[in-house]
């Protein structure tokens, strides 16, 4: 039973469409219609598709989840670009070593991993004058932690400071499970493996005009880390596609659909509600203040036993779970109830496996 939070249970129908016979998407029409269902799926998934939301192309790339932040970055970013990196957590921090490595110029405005994104720090950074920001990152959920931020203070206080700058977050473990204000985002990214339930393979990203034109003014060199040549398909793709994965991901976000978007969010809540439940039941502390965790994903605060309890509920219990990274690996203990595992029945069956091994 696989309640990590990412790579999720890949639910049957997803593995069936995975089985298909293979078709070559550089050659056979078909892909190309298939990737058009995948394109309005996502669309409608970010909400770019809906009456009076800005408009947003949507990019599928070919590689895990971070191949979109990294991309994001190359594709932005050239030396002497100054970029704002908001953070409170390990990929917030990533994503200005990113910049750095493209040459640019980062701004790191961080706060400690239990606490949310520090606004009087962002606020003074902006309002110092010393600045003239490019780019502006940040991160939605901070998987590693299970924190959930907070995006509408720090996208007004970006707008207002100047309305100029190119805001890109990382939505990977959020998207599709948590409410996202995709319309206020430029390059808002995702995931294959995490809330939408297929394997992992490809990212995703829904990407503004300006985004895009400010793409085509840097003009990147290389390719697989370059968006731009995702912005029209019509002649071909960059290079070849993952068939398998693109059926997998388009037949993982038709389920989706089909159950409708605000109850999966709904559904979402109520696993992360009832897994928080059963912790304080065991006398487990969360990770970090539960008004700020996330609904699909929960960490547990266990120094110096996270790696003894994960082994024993795969070995014991045939339940594999995720410790933190880092300094955190044997002090966190996490609970995927992300996509088609935010089920308060899998959650259950997981607590149960989770008591019983500190029973033991």
């Amino acid at each position: 039973m696989l309640m990590t939070p990412g790579p999720t249970a890949v639910p049957v129908p997803v593995r069936d469409a995975m089985s298909r016979e293979l078709i070559n998407p550089d050659v056979d029409p078909e892909f190309d219609a298939i990737y058009a269902d995948l394109v309005d799926r996502l669309e409608r998934v970010y909400g770019v598709a809906e009456d009076g939301r800005a408009p947003r192309d949507i990019a599928v790339l070919g590689g895990e989840g971070i191949l979109g932040l990294e991309a994001a970055i190359a594709s932005l970013v050239e030396p002497g670009t100054e970029v704002l990196c908001l953070s409170n957590g390990l990929y917030g921090d990533g994503f200005a070593e990113f910049v750095e490595s493209y040459g640019g110029e980062a701004t790191l405005v961080s706060a400690e991993y239990d606490e949310p994104l520090p606004l009087d720090d962002l606020d003074a950074v902006l309002d110092d004058g010393d600045h003239a920001f490019d780019v502006a990152t940040t991160v939605h959920c901070e998987t590693p932690t299970g924190t959930l931020n907070e995006l509408g203070p720090v996208l007004d206080r970006l707008e207002a400071a100047d309305e100029e700058t190119i805001t890109v977050v990382d939505a990977v473990s959020s998207l599709g499970g948590v409410p996202v204000p995709t319309e206020r985002i430029d390059v808002c990214l995702g995931a294959s493996q995490k809330c939408f339930s297929a394997p992992p393979g490809l990212a995703t990203a829904a990407i503004s005009d300006r985004a895009w034109a400010a793409m085509e003014e840097r003009d990147p060199d290389s390719l697989y880390t370059n968006l731009l040549p995702w912005r029209d398909t019509s002649g071909g793709f960059p290079y070849t596609h993952l068939t398998t994965n693109v059926v997998a991901l388009d037949a993982a976000l038709s389920l989706l659909l089909d159950e409708g978007i605000d109850d999966a969010y709904a559904r979402h809540e109520a696993a992360a509600a009832r897994c928080r439940e059963r912790g304080a039941a065991l006398g487990l502390d969360p990770y970090p203040d539960p008004a700020r965790s996330s609904p699909t994903v929960t960490a547990f605060h266990v120094p110096g036993r996270a790696e003894r309890l994960q082994r024993a509920l795969r070995e014991d219990h045939d339940v594999t779970v995720a410790t933190g990274l880092d300094e955190f690996a044997d002090n966190i203990l996490r609970i995927g109830h992300m996509g088609h595992n935010a089920r308060t029945e899998r959650v259950d069956e997981a607590m149960d496996a989770l008591a019983a091994v500190l029973d033991e």
